[in-house]
């Protein structure tokens, strides 16, 4: 079997820290916004060169609290991309606000700023890129055209730590962004939590107080608020992540290259990058027409792979019926050809090869 992500591998590696970590926490029993979470919130605006981190309960709560504190709310239009996870779209719905989806690039599968700018409204408020499996997107030409209507940019890096464009990292070049924290992710946690980074100081004072249930001191509600707080344990495990995450993101990168590298000759799309950012393989997805064919034989095989994403946002049950007149071309054809290969730091390159020999066995017979 090869798993997606190997995340028994990555344990293995930093065990004893963590589990060192967990121990004192729990000697302690310092557990709700006590010194991991505030040790792991500086290491992490230092890392990412933003002013302020705050650490929330998982990347949806991250999102739905950056949009809350930069001032969106009903009736509202934020314009966001189809093709990525739904609570990409929650985060807007919560605030009753309403998402305007627009389509993507073919080749990055990142929105499409040209697209942006069609669809700008006087109800527009915000835009919410989404750096979709660690490709960076058009960051430039969005903030500029965000400057330039007046809108808030907010950069839904859920799966994008530690990747960069034009030497700033995602994340650090909106009015707010969102990271998630989900075990799978780059920097993947032991359960659920998020992050909101932002260089305002206004935004994190707000933040903070929306994930306290509204409160600044104890027991005094300004607000109503939440209870989106990130876990003491997971920040000792992410603190002892973070340490290795340039280490876990190169790894991805040449298992990303040496797959390219097997499948160039093939009648499929690997991943682009663009020359303008520096992917970090949150996924490898690669397009091709027989892609059922090639889902099929891998999973004969044992060998994990996923349709990220099969029914993009605008047709999902729960949009439908409001958005029947949309039509995303780009999009609905990069859902209905995309496939995930598995990649982690821990894939071993017979494992690619094996991978890659299997889908050549069924584009060349």
């Amino acid at each position: 079997m090869i798993p997606m992500v190997n995340l028994k591998a990555q344990y293995a590696d930093i065990k004893d820290e963590i589990e060192q970590g967990l121990a004192r926490t729990l000697a302690d029993c310092s557990f709700i916004l006590g010194p991991n979470v505030q040790a792991f919130e500086q290491e992490a605006a230092d890392y990412l060169g933003v002013k302020h981190a705050i650490g929330v309960a998982s990347g949806t709560d991250a999102l739905h609290l950056a949009l809350a504190a930069e001032g969106i709310g009903a009736r509202d239009e934020v314009i966001t991309t189809a093709f990525t996870f739904i609570a990409t779209a929650e985060a807007i719905c919560y605030l009753g606000a309403k998402p305007v989806f627009v389509d993507i690039d073919p080749k990055t599968f990142n929105i499409d700023p040209l697209a942006i700018e069609g669809a700008i409204t006087a109800k527009t408020k915000a835009v919410m890129p989404v750096h979709l499996f660690g490709q960076p997107a058009d960051m430039a030409r969005i903030e500029q055209l965000c400057a330039r209507h007046n809108l808030k940019l907010i950069e839904d890096c859920a799966q994008s730590f530690g990747a960069k464009i034009n030497g700033r990292q995602t994340g650090s070049i909106g009015h707010a962004a969102g990271f998630s924290f989900f075990p799978s992710k780059n920097l993947g946690a032991f359960g659920d939590g998020g992050l909101v980074v932002t260089q305002s100081d206004e935004t994190a004072a707000k933040v903070k107080r929306l994930r306290n249930h509204g409160s600044d001191v104890r027991y005094y509600h300004d607000v109503i608020g939440y209870n989106s707080r990130l876990d003491e344990m997971q920040a000792v495990v992410l603190r002892t992540k973070l340490k290795w995450i340039d280490h876990y993101n190169q790894a991805r990168r040449s298992r990303a290259q040496r797959y390219s590298q097997l499948l160039a000759d093939l009648p499929l799309l690997t991943p682009s990058e663009d020359g303008l950012g520096e992917h970090v393989y949150h996924q490898y997805t690669l397009l091709c027409e027989r892609r059922d064919d090639i889902l099929t034989a891998l999973q004969d095989r044992q060998i994990a792979c996923a349709i990220y994403y099969p029914v993009p946002l605008h047709k999902q049950n729960v949009f439908k019926a409001a958005y029947a007149d949309i039509q995303l071309p780009v999009t609905e054809q990069v859902a209905a050809h995309c496939l995930s290969l598995p990649i982690c730091p821990a894939l071993a390159d017979d494992s690619i090869e094996h991978i890659a020999g299997v889908i050549r066995n069924v584009l060349t017979a």
